[in-house]
């Protein structure tokens, strides 16, 4: 427990000191927000003022949430530990005295606790002094929401680290990293509400866990659907995804080793 609690502090202090790369990813996340409000409003107004329960304040409110939490998750991650798996060096790592998909989480916690200040709240502090918003009706949807923003950000590790372990059997995973930098937005509900989803694609959507990394966390703050519901299916995927990066870590190792390291 002492290890992982330094390390959720190094990561912390890793990326507190990248200030210029932060102020340059909160700007272009506003910019980014201007411009889906301004496609989402009119799409609104197009079709009389609301769609799937999302009138123009709700919209406003997806839009900043979802811009912050795109930062929070880290959805398009570094791809890191691929590369040290395609230069050799995850060796190193795997000599270390703890379990490395532990140690790179706890390390993306501390990521997370500097990007909720500086990714996640910034955006959501616009959208509510410029924009309509849509407070939650219920006090306790404020915490409830930083729950469900947190598990989210631990699923989206766990989907991440699918993703670059499957360099061990790919040795170049770049294009499966780019199918999912290219297709994780539209499926997880950033690039648009999964409500304005044909019916089939929102149910197939919602067995997967791609809404649970940012479609998730906007629901539980905007009280669409049970909070209940959204929190456990969370929690389902984040355990699944988890375990099947140990699964994938174990089996990578032994094929580590019948290489001969």
């Amino acid at each position: 427990m002492r290890v992982h609690a330094d390390l959720i502090i190094a990561g912390f202090r890793r990326y507190s000191t990248y200030r210029q790369a932060m102020l340059a990813g909160m700007t272009t996340n506003v910019v980014f927000g201007l411009l889906r409000v301004a496609i989402l409003v009119a799409a609104l107004k197009a079709a009389n003022g609301e769609i799937a329960d999302y009138d123009i304040a709700a919209a406003n409110t997806y839009v900043w949430i979802g811009q912050g939490l795109l930062g929070f998750v880290l959805l398009w991650g570094t791809n890191e530990l691929a590369e040290r798996v395609r230069s050799g060096d995850v060796v190193v790592d795997l000599y270390r005295p703890w379990h490395l998909q532990g140690a790179l989480l706890a390390e993306d916690v501390g990521r997370g606790g500097y990007a909720f200040l500086t990714r996640l709240a910034p955006p959501m502090l616009l959208g509510m002094l410029v924009f309509p918003f849509q407070f939650p009706a219920s006090p306790y949807q404020w915490p409830l929401f930083l729950v469900s923003a947190v598990i989210a950000l631990v699923t989206c590790f766990g989907c991440r680290f699918l993703v670059e372990v499957s360099a061990f059997w790919l040795l170049d995973n770049r294009g499966l990293y780019g199918f999912w930098n290219i297709s994780s937005g539209l499926l997880c509900g950033l690039t648009v509400p999964i409500a304005f989803f044909p019916e089939w694609a929102r149910e197939a959507l919602w067995m997967t866990p791609f809404p649970a990394l940012v479609q998730a966390p906007i629901d539980v703050f905007l009280g669409h659907g049970s909070v209940v519901k959204l929190l456990l299916y969370q929690l389902f995927w984040a355990a699944v995804v988890l375990a099947l990066g140990h699964l994938a870590l174990q089996r990578a190792v032994r094929k580590v080793v019948l290489q001969g390291g």
